[in-house]
């Protein structure tokens, strides 16, 4: 393993990961909005192998990371030097989504995905004293369950979903959102936890109040 090539460590904020974080959630739903779901789920697979398979070279084949780590160590952080990657998680996580839930839990799941968990990052490394479940603060927490409720009623409103109990639905996806943000699910990297997790609650908040 290459040494040598510098990669930002968990305490960093690292804004350019967060940049390269947004831009691809937003790439991946404006694939899924404009192409089929069969073609953006065939795209997905081949890009999730794909992946996945780099990853277990790279982790193997110190010749095969160091590549890697040249190429894209400037939005890697020091524990993916030997170890996945999150964007590879990333992928999983969108392609498990688009796979099997109804498309406004995608859109809320990937809009959680893309703005959330920026925001509880950046907070609970600037601001978080707080300690929740290992790393994640109650600061992040906050964070991310105001982005994620507010996000809830502005798409719920702009598609007529569910006004006539918007904000105990906002709250609760607010609760959500949160909720799959902060809790840890074994080794699982948050990039794939959250938008599966909040696309599960979000599929049973959809259900009990009438969403679908």
């Amino acid at each position: 393993m290459n040494s040598t090539i510098h990669l930002h460590p968990r305490s960093d904020v690292h804004y350019k990961r967060k940049i390269f974080h947004f831009s691809g959630v937003v790439f991946l739903a404006v694939c899924y909005h404009n192409l089929s779901r069969e073609t953006a789920l065939l795209i997905l697979s081949t890009v999730s192998m794909a992946a996945v398979a780099l990853e277990m070279v790279r982790v193997r084949i110190a010749a095969v990371n160091n590549f890697v780590l040249t190429i894209f160590g400037s939005i890697m952080r020091e524990h993916e030097r030997s170890s996945w990657t999150g964007l590879t998680y990333l992928v999983l996580g969108v392609l498990f989504i688009i796979a099997f839930f109804p498309v406004h839990i995608v859109n809320l799941a990937l809009l959680f995905l893309a703005l959330a968990d920026p925001a509880a990052s950046y907070f609970g490394i600037r601001f978080g004293k707080d300690k929740l479940f290992g790393r994640k603060s109650l600061q992040g927490s906050l964070a991310a369950f105001f982005v994620c409720t507010l996000t809830s009623l502005v798409y719920y409103i702009a598609h007529r979903l569910m006004l006539d109990r918007l904000m105990i639905v906002g709250i609760l996806s607010g609760l959500a959102g949160a909720f799959a943000e902060a809790v840890p699910v074994g080794p699982l990297d948050d990039n794939l936890v959250l938008p599966v997790l909040s696309s599960a609650q979000l599929w049973i908040i959809f259900y009990v109040f009438g969403g679908f």
